[in-house]
């Protein structure tokens, strides 16, 4: 499949342009709602059909899938960044790691001041651990990817199948007096949460509220904590981007017939795992018992492979030029910049010092904004990248990394 062009890949950029956009679908909600409403869905915002409607998409068709998607490319851009530094005579250690320190800071950036759901950081600081990696054989790559996952995998699972043992115990009167008062507080619906609520809409009364949650003493090295914990997940996603680069999986090389057997396999088992696990959930009405294990737990393992499914599904749908690739293409080429301007979009529309709509819309109203920003993504992206050579972002974070103003407008414009 034909899929390169002089200076891009067609395929990773398009890849890209549908990750990022489809991240936001999901972001959108930590950004106009309470935290813990993210993760669990009836603590806010959760009591209309059509915000069960919404949630109910997104658990199918995105949740999980598309960050790992998003950690894969990161893995397979690195490759690309470093073996393009390489061939311009540097080591590939002096390509990587400025772009990672400026990445770092930018993570850390948007984390304390604008949003906690930031995953640069995460990227920056693994991406340092992934960089020990990049010279291996595709083979390798992937080996080492499946034993990272599967230990992250089997980890949550020995931690959470007794307490779901447990659980079944006591709904069968079989349980401890100990363990039916633990299932109990776990049932039973959280006395705190209106403080939370109130605590938490207080830290988005303003950008100052939320620079001063962001830093407090119980949160302030949260970025650096993660490389310990999904930093593990991340890093097993990029090794596989890595492989999945170096196969020709990611650049549209393989036939089609192989990328409808990768959608077959991937994706059709991961859509119907998702789907049961929403319906399941619905049907106990969301019971913790029920939901936590079937949206967390079950659908985890199948995150990645429900993203290479969907990396699959669109080398066919758009793996050659046209119109609609070329719209996602330049989405993808400016991702960077695509993901922080939907956070300050966000930051804009539900802060208390912009919008102030924070906590006061419902989670599916919070989700009309996603085809607005979708919309804008689409637009712009393509329209400045005909003018200019990189997104604003991007331009920054490669003159930070190069200690050298790039250029940015092209020489010659358009017709």
């Amino acid at each position: 499949m034909a899929s390169t062009s002089p200076d891009r890949i067609l395929t990773l950029d398009v890849i890209r342009g549908v990750a990022v956009m489809g991240i936001f679908s999901v972001n959108v909600v930590g950004m106009a709602m309470i935290e813990s409403a993210y993760f669990y869905p009836p603590d806010y915002g959760f009591d209309h059909g059509y915000d069960k409607l919404m949630w109910a998409l997104n658990s199918i068709l995105v949740d999980g899938r598309w960050r790992s998607l998003f950690s894969i490319l990161f893995g397979a851009s690195t490759i690309l960044v470093i073996e393009r530094g390489v061939a311009a005579g540097k080591a590939g250690w002096q390509v990587h790691y400025p772009r990672m320190i400026v990445l770092l800071g930018f993570g850390l950036a948007h984390f304390y001041l604008l949003w906690w759901g930031d995953i640069l950081a995460n990227y920056a600081m693994v991406g340092m651990i992934a960089y020990l990696f990049w010279r291996l054989d595709k083979k390798w790559l992937l080996l080492l990817s499946i034993a990272i996952l599967l230990f992250v995998n089997v980890s949550q699972f020995a931690g959470v199948i007794p307490q779901m043992l447990m659980a079944e115990r006591v709904r069968a009167g079989e349980g401890t007096s100990e363990e039916q008062k633990r299932i109990a507080q776990l049932l039973a619906p959280d006395p705190d949460l209106p403080r939370k609520i109130a605590e938490d809409k207080a830290s988005h009364a303003s950008i100052p509220a939320h620079v001063a949650a962001s830093t407090r003493e119980d949160v302030r090295w949260e970025p650096f904590e993660g490389v310990f914990g999904y930093g593990i997940e991340t890093l097993g996603l990029m090794l596989l981007g890595m492989a999945a680069y170096k196969s020709g999986f990611l650049t549209g090389a393989w036939s089609r017939r192989s990328y409808w057997i990768v959608v077959a396999a991937c994706l059709v088992p991961d859509l119907a795992l998702h789907t049961y696990g929403a319906v399941a959930s619905i049907k106990a009405d969301f019971d913790p018992v029920t939901y936590y294990p079937w949206t967390r737990l079950f659908v985890s393992p199948f995150h990645s492979v429900g993203a290479v499914g969907y990396a699959a599904l669109i080398i066919l749908l758009f793996g050659h030029r046209s119109a609609i690739a070329d719209h996602f293409s330049a989405v993808g080429r400016a991702a960077f910049t695509n993901y922080l301007g939907s956070t300050i979009v966000g930051t804009l529309v539900f802060y208390g010092t912009f919008g102030g709509l924070y906590g006061k819309v419902s989670r599916g109203e919070a989700w009309l904004l996603v085809p607005v920003v979708w919309a804008i993504m689409l637009l712009w992206s393509k329209w400045w990248l005909e003018r200019y050579r990189y997104g604003p972002f991007e331009w920054v974070w490669r003159s930070l990394s190069r200690w050298e103003v790039q250029p940015m407008r092209k020489r010659v414009a358009p017709t």
